[in-house]
């Protein structure tokens, strides 16, 4: 996750269509001790606070604060290194200094800190099918420790080497498995965005994790974000873990996603009843595309596109696939759109599994996100908190997608600025099967289908 609006085409790019079996014995394969290479790593303040320090392109890092502040780090003088502002170009005042690649330490705005000792291990496992690259952190010590395994979303980038909570868990005592999603990273196999397979490499994820852990497993249990959020609960599904930790995920399917999101679009636009109704068709011609594999509809969609072009609200509908198709010519998304969207199931309804599912889970939402509209999936989980699931949700208010906080400069676009206070807190808490606090920054968990309706956004 990367430059100025942090960035909104990118992760768009990288969310497009993200949005949108039999187990049997795992061969145990090798695996080796490491450590984290140069720079990156957890270190520890004099006055006890953890800082991340991690990579963020070429030539920079980034730093991080569990209070959710962040910083993108360009190299100074000597050992120095200067801080802009989140996923802007504006600087912010900090400064952090690494002696020796940060071997012998380093000073964080004039207070010192320690690397954390972390433990490393490298491996890699059998998914379904393909081998994948996995990486353990565990806590310094020999102690029992809770141990969350991190789900992809929908990007293609490496998460064994972008990842931070990998190290931010681990330096708050928790143990961190992450692992290269299938035809990404260094993992074999072919990129694909179904749930079911991607569920049960979670699960062998999660076994390859206990095996390395060994006696210092505590509880278990998943984290996904965005697309994990789908991915998560039906991994916990298909072999019982201890939690679950959605992240700005969606208890809606991929096409109700876009939908939702278009209706977002348009009312924060200041747009009224006709221009949704204009939207909605927009959406309806998009959605044959996709449940028709791109074999029908083209008609359709050059109709609906020749009907609204001129309308003053079309520019802003958005949506999560909607405006690549909108934007796109019928050869181009012919030629490429199967690729982007390849196992996606975007009728995939979670309700019945989350009606079913019995594993404590924990949701955390933006209140602006625009990718992922929280509206129905509150609504939703408030159903499934009165009917006696074991649920707690928590709504950032002012976090898009991600969970980002953010600036909106005079062209509309988003610059994130940091994580929300509270979250990264919240999880750890909830992962450690900690009483929860009433408030965590400015989210209040919410475990009764009466306060999450009082969690949704305005007019939402």
């Amino acid at each position: 996750m990367n430059s100025a609006s942090h960035q909104w085409s990118a992760r768009r790019a990288a969310l497009t269509f993200a949005a949108l079996l039999a187990m049997g014995p795992m061969p145990a394969m090798a695996a080796a001790e490491s450590t984290p290479a140069c720079e990156t790593g957890s270190y520890r303040l004099d006055d006890g606070r953890a800082l991340d320090i991690g990579p963020a392109g070429e030539g920079r890092l980034r730093w991080r604060l569990s209070d959710g502040r962040t910083g993108a780090l360009k190299r100074g003088d000597g050992a120095a290194w200067i801080s802009t502002l989140g996923w802007t170009d504006r600087a912010d005042g900090h400064r952090v200094a690494l002696r020796d690649c940060g071997r012998a330490g380093l000073v964080f705005d004039g207070v010192a800190g320690r690397r954390v000792p972390l433990r490393i291990v490298e491996t890699r496992f059998q998914g379904s099918g393909v081998e994948l690259a996995g990486r353990l952190t565990l806590p310094p010590g020999e102690g029992r420790v809770p141990l969350v395994v991190l789900i992809h979303g929908a990007e293609h980038d490496s998460a064994v080497q972008d990842y931070s909570l990998q190290r931010e868990f681990a330096a708050a005592g928790i143990g961190t498995f992450v692992y290269d999603k299938r035809g990404t990273g260094a993992s074999g196999g072919r990129y694909t965005q179904d749930y079911l397979t991607l569920a049960v490499d979670a699960v062998r994820a999660m076994r390859e994790a206990r095996r390395l852990a060994g006696d210092r497993v505590g509880r278990v249990g998943y984290q996904g974000g965005s697309q994990g959020g789908w991915v998560a609960p039906l991994a916990a599904r298909l072999a019982p873990v201890d939690f679950v930790v959605v992240s700005f995920g969606l208890a809606v399917s991929p096409l109700e996603e876009d939908r939702e999101a278009i209706a977002a679009d348009i009312a924060r636009a200041g747009f009224g009843a006709d221009a949704l109704a204009g939207a909605m068709e927009i959406a309806d011609a998009t959605a044959e595309l996709i449940d028709s594999d791109f074999s029908e509809g083209y008609e359709r969609l050059a109709a609906v596109k020749a009907q609204y072009a001129d309308a003053p609200w079309y520019r802003s509908v958005r949506g999560n696939f909607t405006w690549y198709l909108l934007a796109s010519e019928p050869d181009v998304i012919r030629r490429d759109a199967r690729a982007l969207v390849r196992g996606i199931p975007a009728q995939y309804d979670p309700m019945p599994l989350l009606q079913a599912l019995d594993t404590p889970q924990l949701w955390l939402l933006g209140g602006e996100d625009r990718d992922a509209p929280p509206g129905e999936t509150l609504r939703r989980l408030g159903a499934l908190q009165t009917a006696g699931r074991p649920i707690v949700s928590a709504v950032f208010a002012r976090a898009d997608h991600g969970l980002y906080e953010f600036e909106t400069g005079a062209d509309g676009e988003r610059a994130s600025t940091r994580q929300p206070e509270g979250y990264f807190r919240l999880m750890a808490d909830f992962i450690r099967g900690n009483e929860l606090l009433p408030r965590y920054g400015q989210a209040a968990p919410c475990a009764t289908a009466a306060c999450s309706e009082r969690s949704l956004p305005p007019g939402r």
